[in-house]
């Protein structure tokens, strides 16, 4: 019988009918039979899939077999696993802080005011100064940079400095100008700094200050950042107050050229018009149930350590109720961005009334997901489990601000110690999603997984293989649909998203890098996705 298809190109790297060849390496133990015994050596791909995983006697069979001779792949070595699934990301606001001011890092309020002084004099034709990632809690002087000093920095310019968890920013005078009755909103302060209502208003006028050719041209940047960190796919958490629906198009037509594939969430509630009009995959992402730790803006049932406020609740149960259902009747995920313990008690039992009116199963299937997740109670650990809520979380944030000296111990005292609790809610059956909320913690994959296994509270960390597991197959489940048989994994039939990974170290006794807090961490060679190289370290250049 003669195919209909064309015929396949074996030595066309950008064919996503070739048929490979991988061998010579070390597959992860991420799949059934040799895989999981650490016996296989070549994986055969063929038509975007894994068509065998075996030993080199099996590649070499196959090599001689079929229509056309394969394209060959000396791994030399090389780890071979599934690619890498970021579960949250803000993809524009990635690129800009890769493409501009960056303060991520930055030592000082003094430091911060030198990096915003250079990078005006550096850019003069700016229509407003973006910098992401500045974070007071370590600094002598431990407090945000004052519109003042903004303007001394870079004097008449429109600048606006994002916290690290970007639930609050400072802003100069002249953009404040920008913003009619600015200092009336929910969240101003008369120092420049801006929180809820107030930074909403701002991040509007900044918007509308950035051209489309600068969005498109920083999620060009992030998505070349991910496909270097061995990441096929994305979810890019969009919503009202972080940009414009015409910025999804722009993601979209970035992740294409890039080869990757973007999963969209609009957070806006009750939006089911807008989720159509735009073609997400569901309501959820940032839609917001409350803030951030680091600006005091997360929901807590008691006051912060550090400041006599409690935070912020945005939606009631009633309206995390009411937001569930329709999502579930017009087949969308529902979903939230909750971290303190009040924020995730309202979140438990709007779920739970939302059951009561459709049934657990009927939202089972519908595998709705959370956001980040950082305090919630035991019994809504246990809702959420049953209702097959997927959680998006983020194990960079206890690398960074857990422990007993850092910035959760600052704003929370002892309850510190209950966040991010990763062992307490695998072990309750819920299903973990990886991801980094970039530009919040750096796009890392690897460097996520090693802070999972090293959590701070010893029973909340994870084995390197279910953190693995998170950050590929537990991507994949929280995007929603019905998932590839085999996705995540190295077994026949499975999608041949794959990433080649040269290790610096050695393999522990299961297989896996080892992933200790001095070890360095495996660094990509090659990116495929199904099958195809979408980027290949080695040339220095996106494929």
């Amino acid at each position: 019988m003669t195919s209909r298809r064309p015929a396949s190109n074996p030595h066309d790297p950008s064919d996503p009918r070739t048929r490979t060849v991988l061998r010579g390496g070390r597959l992860l133990p991420a799949g059934p039979g040799l895989v999981a015994a650490g016996r296989a050596t070549a994986l055969g791909v063929e038509d975007g899939r894994i068509a065998w995983v075996g030993t080199e006697d099996d590649a070499d069979a196959w090599t001689g077999s079929g229509e056309g001779a394969p394209r060959v792949v000396d791994l030399d070595g090389a780890a071979l696993g599934p690619a890498f699934v970021d579960s949250h990301v803000h993809t524009v606001r990635t690129g800009t802080a890769l493409r501009g001011l960056d303060l991520t890092g930055a030592p000082s309020l003094d430091a911060v005011l030198d990096a915003l002084a250079a990078h005006a004099a550096a850019t003069p034709a700016a229509g407003v100064l973006v910098g992401q990632g500045w974070d007071e809690t370590g600094w002598r002087v431990s407090r945000p940079p004052t519109a003042e000093e903004l303007e001394r920095a870079a004097p008449g310019r429109r600048s606006y400095l994002s916290r690290v968890d970007s639930h609050s920013a400072v802003i100069s005078p002249s953009l404040a100008a920008l913003v009619p009755g600015l200092d009336h909103l929910d969240g101003a302060t008369p120092d420049g700094r801006v929180e809820r209502d107030a930074h909403h208003a701002v991040r509007h006028a900044v918007e509308s200050l950035v051209s489309d050719s600068d969005r498109l041209d920083a999620a060009r940047a992030a998505c070349r950042t991910m496909a270097a960190a061995g990441i096929v796919s994305f979810h890019e958490n969009a919503a009202p107050h972080i940009g414009p629906e015409s910025e999804i198009a722009l993601v979209r037509q970035a992740a294409q050229e890039a080869g990757l594939r973007a999963v969209v969430y609009w957070g806006e509630l009750l939006a089911l018009e807008a989720a159509e009009r735009l073609g997400v995959a569901g309501l959820a992402g940032d839609l917001v149930a409350d803030g951030a730790f680091g600006s005091r803006t997360a929901a807590l049932r008691g006051p912060y350590a550090d400041a006599d406020t409690c935070g912020h609740a945005y939606l009631t149960p009633e309206q995390v109720r009411d937001h569930v259902v329709a999502c579930t009747r017009g087949g969308l995920q529902a979903g939230f961005h909750c971290i303190g313990d009040a924020a995730l008690d309202a979140i438990g039992e709007g779920f739970a009334r939302a059951a009561e009116l459709v049934g657990d199963e009927t939202l089972v299937a519908a595998r709705h997901r959370l956001e980040h997740v950082e305090m919630p109670s035991p019994a809504t650990v246990a809702l959420l489990a049953r209702l097959g809520v997927v959680l998006s979380v983020q194990p960079a944030f206890d690398a960074l601000w857990g422990g007993p000296d850092d910035m959760y111990a600052a704003r929370l005292g002892a309850r510190w110690e209950v966040t991010n609790p990763f062992g307490d809610l695998v072990r309750a059956g819920a299903r973990l999603a990886f991801g980094s909320d970039s530009p919040v913690t750096p796009v890392d994959p690897w460097a996520a997984v090693r802070a999972a296994t090293l959590h701070h509270v010893p029973a909340q960390r994870l084995e390197v293989a279910a953190a693995y597991d998170a950050h590929t197959r537990g991507g994949a489940l929280a995007a929603g649909g019905t998932p590839a048989p085999g996705v995540g994994t190295l077994a026949p039939g499975a999608p041949a998203d794959l990433a080649t990974w040269q290790l610096p170290g050695r393999l522990d006794d299961r297989g896996w890098p080892a992933l200790g807090p001095d070890v360095p961490l495996p660094q990509l060679r090659t990116l495929l996705a199904a099958g195809r190289t979408i980027h290949d370290a080695t040339t220095e250049e996106p494929t």
